[in-house]
């Protein structure tokens, strides 16, 4: 089984959240600890991958070898996108 980890960035996002959409969010990252590959897409043209919690999107990283999904950002899907 996968653990998770915030970066600060994800984490101070994610705790500005409303405690339903915080809640969905966890529920969706407890789905995908067993197999994240089955949940997550890789993303176009860029290093990691995407998850999709409700209106919100989570880029994260996969570090196989240590069983890790690292969150490295959540933003709301409006917004994911925009560079």
């Amino acid at each position: 089984m996968y653990s998770i980890k915030f970066s600060d960035k994800a984490l101070r996002f994610f705790e500005k959240l409303d405690k339903n959409i915080q809640d969905r969010i966890g529920s969706v990252l407890e789905r995908i600890k067993i197999r994240p590959q089955d949940f997550i897409e890789k993303l176009v043209g860029e290093q990691g991958y995407k998850l999709r919690a409700g209106d919100y999107r989570l880029f994260s990283d996969i570090i196989e070898n240590q069983l890790l999904i690292f969150i490295i950002e959540i933003n709301h899907r409006k917004n994911a996108y925009k560079k």
